[in-house]
Formats: structure tokens, C-alpha cells, sequence
């Protein structure tokens, strides 16, 4: 097991909406599925930030009415998924992200609800979840407010690519459907702009290739989880394009991102955040010594 994988409890933020109920429902079954303790938290700001969702909480102080709002997330999760599951919920005064990242230092995963806002609004929600991700070092799951179990919920599909930023998404979503036991479909998409389909020789190149970067990726963990079955996903399509619509047809798709160490801004995670059909998973990328020392090179002046 590499030593990002942690084996601490499911974390769920609670938003006090009728919406938020379905990720703490989403959090219950992950948190079943993993045998593993759930932790419920909400944040607030004691002062002016702090924007109540119903009008009867207009009058009571910010921390009374984020503990109302987990008295009933962890009355309904005992009443629709009993005793067995073992619950502590936490309220604290802070900003959400810090508040989520202290409260998941040792989490398994953290789960949040997407926002139901469109247009730039919603892409601004998915850059503060990545961020969340870089910063939490745990996997972030962001599930639509939408979401129901469905039948395809057994599915899992990855994005990876030929460089090393989804190697933890790839274990990540192995571990994922072998919990589900169910498929994993491994995507590899976006030709590279020097093989256009109108060439065919580069075009059936691009394939090979892209196969073969989908064989690498996965044989560090077919070895580790052998009852998963895998399907290779080759697509011409932009890398988000091909996610996206894959979205539709499974359960999880896991994308790689940038860890904290890194600034740049990452379109294809952050479109896939604010796009995707069902929940997405955020794996941040560590990155190893050989390549902290090829970046460091890389920024270092030439003389």
C-alpha cells in the first residue's frame, strides 16, 4: 500500500440543504462499502460570511444552526442505514477549506456536494474543490446534488495519460471498482496535435501508443486486483470531451491533479469537476524525488 493511502474515516461536508442530504447518503454507502467510520462536518463564519439556508435560522447564532443542520444528517443516516454504522459529526468555526482540511488530516476520502450554480460560478466551484484536493492530500469526491443510486454505479472509469500526474487516480479507481466489484474503464484520450486522424499511419501510431500508455498504467495494480475487470477506452476526443461523456454511463470517474506543490491551473480536471453526469473523484498527484528534481531543472536559469 503507498503511503498516500489512508485508511481513516469517510468525511462528509454537511450544507444544511434537502440536496446535501443525497452526498451524506452518498457518504454512508462509500463509508459502509469501506467498513469504516463516517464523520459529518459543517463550517461556518461567526460573523458576516455566514448566509443561513432557511429563514428560521435567521435568528440563531452561526454554530447553533450548523449543529442543528448535523443533528439531522446523523438522524437521517441512523435512520435509513441503522446501527451498523458508526458516526461522529463535528462543527467548527473557520473557512471551509480549512475547516475540511483539518477534519480530513487522516480521512480515507472526503466527500462534498457539487453546486447546483452554472456558467463561470460553477467552474469557479470546481477550481476551490481541486484546490481543496491539492490541499487535503486525501481523494475528493464531488458528487452532484442530483445523485441517485443507479445500476451503473459498479462502473468506474479513469483518465490517465503518458505522464505521471494520474498514477494515484489509477490506483485510486482500481481500489474503487474492486470495492464496487465491479468494471473499470481506463480512458486514454486527445490526439496530440503533431498526429491528426487525416494522416492514418500517424493516426494508427497515435493508438498504438495510447494503448500501450493504458498497459503501463495499469500493470502496477492488475497483478493486486485481478477480479476487476478493465476495458481500454481509446478516444480522438479532447481528454474532458471523452470524461465527460463517459460520465454518463458509470458510477465514478477518477481524474489526476496537481498536488499543492504545484500552481498551474488544470482546465481538463476543472471542466471535468464542474461537467460530469455522475461523481468525480479528485486523486492529487505527489510527486516523486526524480520528478521534483526534473521540475526544479527545468525552472532553473541557464547561463
Amino acid at each position: 500500500m503507498n503511503s498516500w493511502v489512508r485508511s481513516g474515516p469517510v468525511v462528509v461536508e454537511v450544507d444544511g440543504t434537502a440536496e446535501g442530504m443525497r452526498v451524506v447518503d452518498y457518504a454512508c454507502v462509500e463509508a459502509l462499502r469501506s467498513g469504516v467510520e463516517l464523520l459529518l462536518v459543517a463550517s461556518y463564519r461567526a460573523y458576516s460570511t455566514f448566509a443561513p439556508t432557511r429563514p428560521d435560522d435567521q435568528q440563531k447564532p452561526p454554530g447553533e444552526v450548523v449543529d442543528a443542520w448535523l443533528r439531522v444528517a446523523v438522524g437521517h443516516a441512523r435512520h435509513r442505514y441503522g446501527s451498523g454504522l458508526q458516526i461522529e459529526a463535528v462543527s467548527q468555526e473557520g473557512s471551509r477549506p480549512k475547516v475540511l482540511a483539518e477534519a480530513a488530516r487522516s480521512a480515507r476520502m472526503l466527500i462534498v456536494g457539487r453546486t447546483p450554480k452554472r456558467g463561470p460560478e460553477r467552474l469557479m466551484a470546481a477550481q476551490a474543490n481541486l484546490s481543496l484536493a491539492a490541499r487535503v492530500g486525501c481523494p475528493v469526491l464531488v458528487v452532484p446534488l442530483s445523485w441517485r443510486p443507479s445500476a451503473t454505479d459498479r462502473r468506474v472509469a479513469v483518465g490517465i495519460d503518458a505522464s505521471g500526474l494520474s498514477a494515484e487516480a489509477v490506483e485510486f479507481a482500481f481500489r474503487a471498482a474492486a470495492d464496487r466489484e465491479g468494471e473499470l474503464i481506463v480512458v486514454r484520450a486527445g490526439l496530440p496535435p503533431d498526429h491528426p486522424w487525416s494522416d492514418d499511419d500517424a493516426g494508427h501510431s497515435w493508438i498504438s501508443r495510447a494503448d500501450h500508455t493504458i498497459s503501463e498504467a495499469v500493470a502496477a495494480w492488475t497483478g493486486d486486483f485481478p477480479q476487476v475487470k478493465i476495458t481500454r477506452f481509446v478516444s480522438s476526443r479532447p481528454a474532458a470531451d471523452a470524461l465527460v461523456r463517459e460520465s454518463q454511463d458509470v458510477g465514478l470517474v477518477v481524474v489526476g491533479a496537481h498536488d499543492n506543490s504545484s500552481a498551474a491551473p488544470d482546465p481538463v480536471a476543472r471542466r471535468c469537476v464542474a461537467a460530469m453526469a455522475c461523481p468525480v473523484a479528485i486523486v492529487a498527484h505527489h510527486p516523486t524525488a526524480a520528478e521534483r528534481e526534473q521540475v526544479l531543472s527545468t525552472a532553473a536559469p541557464t547561463s
